[in-house]
């Protein structure tokens, strides 16, 4: 089309893309002086390095040869990991989904069954694009499709045979949740009165103990397997282990092998995951206290700013994180975060809002050490700059 204006015609500018977004959000967060977490995956490479190196030395002999295919510093991570689980023994997986692969599959020759019991809302079922079925053969049944805990009247009542029961301890996709410790000593009695084995999905199984009550090798020890991460809640560089008695540790390491697990050199991530057991595994509980404060402030600062439906959920956390649910769409929710990072320098919301429902968004949000620094009132003042941001939604 000709310029018949005489100046050089535009087009209308577009909307940014998803990925300029997500690096505006992250540039906020990163610049934000106050936040309540701090991911890894918003460092730098060099940040990452850094406080690897220098916190290297307090958990291992720096002078010791690296390891090969998983021996050296990559059997003490998991001789660390079995005592502080109370099981015979562990193995170290690069990924959570190949730990739970493997553990499922191995138990399903040893019952015979290939029919796994658990929630619709878990792992395998949500992000692990049907692995258990693909890979492993394995079918899963669902004692109830509730966004909650099966009960043990559930899994005992449940219409069809199955070998393995898995709970995800906490239930993430549902807010975090967690049974009562009373409900989970049943769930896995109900179990067994199935004749079938129980394996815990923990990959946040070390936050867990403050709601349960219960030691970590008390809660494992209800189980005849256990699976944990050592990024989610570690903040290691990645990395998993599946925990339980060594005949079955044996085996998950040959089937770990043939799924690609067997890495020549694994010594930065155990390195890291040592450094999380030594730094981070200890503080947990006191980030579970202050979630606790955080959830009361935020719900007490919604009410005030007038928003006219806000959830924190659960009300009271059970773990260090929980979801918070507002009445607004989830993209201009997560533009608002950006935003009020932007212009107060305080990251209340730094991730992404998904869709609820209609008219409804949700959050997960996360108390780590930068949120202990927050007093009820800090979080209140920064709901109502958030909400200001917002449209006026009273009348």
């Amino acid at each position: 089309m000709s310029d018949t204006t005489g100046q050089g015609s535009q087009e209308p500018a577009g909307e940014p893309s998803a990925e300029e977004r997500w690096a505006r959000r992250r540039a906020a967060w990163r610049a934000a002086e106050r936040t309540l977490w701090r991911p890894c995956f918003t460092s730098t490479v060099g940040e990452r390095l850094a406080r690897l190196t220098a916190a290297a030395p307090h958990v291992y002999d720096l002078d010791q040869p690296t390891d090969m295919y998983g021996d050296r510093i990559v059997e003490t991570l998991e001789e660390r990991v079995a005592g502080l689980l109370g099981t015979e023994a562990a193995a170290f997986f690069p990924t959570g989904t190949m730990a739970q692969q493997v553990a499922l599959r191995c138990w399903a020759g040893r019952t015979g069954s290939t029919t796994v019991a658990t929630h619709p809302l878990s792992h395998p079922e949500v992000h692990e694009r049907d692995a258990l079925s693909t890979l492993g053969g394995l079918r899963t049944v669902h004692p109830t499709k509730a966004p909650r805990m099966p009960s043990a009247a559930e899994v005992r009542d449940l219409d069809e045979p199955f070998g393995t029961l898995m709970v995800e301890l906490p239930l993430r996709e549902a807010g975090f949740l967690l049974p009562s410790w009373e409900e989970l000593v049943a769930v896995t009695d109900a179990a067994r009165e199935r004749d079938a084995v129980v394996h815990f999905d923990g990959a946040r199984l070390w936050e867990c103990a403050t709601h349960l009550g219960r030691p970590l090798d008390g809660i494992a020890g209800l189980a005849d397997s256990v699976y944990v991460s050592f990024y989610k809640s570690l903040d290691g560089l990645g990395g998993a282990a599946l925990a339980g008695p060594r005949t079955l540790v044996d085996e998950a390491k040959a089937w770990r092998h043939r799924y690609g697990g067997q890495v020549l050199q694994q010594f930065p991530t155990a390195l890291s995951a040592l450094i999380g057991l030594e730094q981070e595994l200890p503080r947990l509980p006191e980030y579970v206290a202050h979630a606790r404060v955080v959830a009361a402030a935020l719900r007490e600062g919604f009410a005030a700013a007038g928003v006219p439906w806000a959830r924190v959920h659960p009300e009271e956390p059970h773990t260090h994180q929980f979801q918070v649910w507002l009445p607004y769409d989830a993209e201009l929710l997560t533009d608002t975060g950006t935003l009020h990072a932007e212009g107060t320098g305080t990251s209340l919301f730094p991730q992404s809002w998904a869709a609820g429902g209609p008219g409804l968004a949700f959050t997960e949000v996360t108390v780590g050490a930068p949120g202990l620094e927050w007093t009820a009132r800090d979080v209140r003042e920064a709901v109502a700059g958030f909400v200001a941001l917002l449209p006026d939604r009273t009348g």
